[in-house]
């Protein structure tokens, strides 16, 4: 037995770390073998694999810099670019599985008749670049998608950007502010072209419980994204100090939204274990249906 009053603060962080990161992947590998064992739709199941790994990436990528804790501004860098480059590829596989759940091929223009011409209305301040009011055609399919890729380029491109930057030590404070606006942007409107997709074919997606997927994406995407913004902010204001801590107060900032990761991707990896079941490719919800009806 390990005596915890003999460990020191950092190495009980880092242990209690190893334990998040270990249950995260635990569930999640325990998802993705039932997928694999199950392999009846390659295209569906395969964005599902990607999306799932989420929470596991995110969890690793997050103890890697709590070990190195003291490193330096572009490794820290470096971590976040690989955690939101594979967070935009998340997005677009999202987008992909919805897309396939409807039965639309983008690529060989495939859009069945009964969904076309449905309305999309637009609410402020997307109005201010589109009509308030379109119509569903192959175009505004397109435009959706083109608003999630978008994110797709410009994640990748800022962080490249962002950690050539603080290498070459051309990167004051307003230029990380103006990265991060921009960003900002982008990851909203990916996530509005998703929150479209979803009202207009609610109907059609019901029976894969999209919301519950939409909100495993969006939780990971979005509450991390802001978590990391009011702990900047918190640090910003004061409240956040070093002291009584072994790290300098930039350094604790990371360790903070790093553990908090940790945390949190055990509880969507679990969440993932209901909104991506593998009972649709395992036969099992066609045996439920079947019963009901004989009821």
């Amino acid at each position: 037995m390990i005596d915890l009053s003999t460990l020191s603060p950092a190495e009980i962080t880092v242990m209690g770390s190893v334990f998040c990161v270990l249950l995260s992947m635990h569930f999640t590998m325990q998802l993705v073998s039932q997928h694999l064992f199950y392999w009846k739709n390659p295209k569906e199941q395969r964005a599902i694999l990607i999306i799932v790994l989420m929470a596991p990436i995110y969890a690793i990528n997050s103890f890697v810099g709590l070990l190195d804790a003291k490193g330096s501004k572009p490794i820290f860098m470096f971590l976040d670019a690989v955690k939101d480059c594979y967070e935009a590829l998340v997005i677009a596989k999202f987008l992909a599985l919805m897309y396939s759940y409807v039965n639309i091929s983008m690529s060989a223009r495939i859009i069945p008749d009964e969904i076309k011409g449905r309305e999309i209305h637009h609410s402020f301040p997307m109005t201010l670049f589109v009509p308030r009011t379109t119509h569903l055609d192959y175009l505004t399919l397109k435009q959706l998608k083109q608003w999630t890729w978008q994110f797709c380029i410009i994640r990748p491109v800022c962080s490249i950007l962002m950690i050539t930057l603080q290498i070459l030590g051309i990167y004051p404070a307003w230029l990380s502010w103006i990265f991060t606006v921009i960003l900002n942007v982008s990851v909203s409107l990916a996530l509005y072209s998703l929150v479209k997709f979803y009202h207009v074919f609610a109907k059609e997606l019901e029976p894969h419980k999209p919301l519950t997927k939409f909100m495993c994406v969006q939780g990971i995407v979005f509450f991390c994204f802001w978590q990391g913004i009011v702990l900047e902010i918190l640090v910003g204001l004061g409240v956040i100090k070093s002291h009584h801590f072994w790290l300098e107060v930039d350094q604790l900032e990371e360790a903070l939204q790093n553990v908090l990761v940790c945390l949190e991707m055990i509880v969507f990896s679990i969440i993932q274990q209901y909104a991506f079941h593998v009972a649709p490719y395992s036969g099992e919800t066609e045996a439920k249906m079947r019963m009901s009806k004989r009821d």
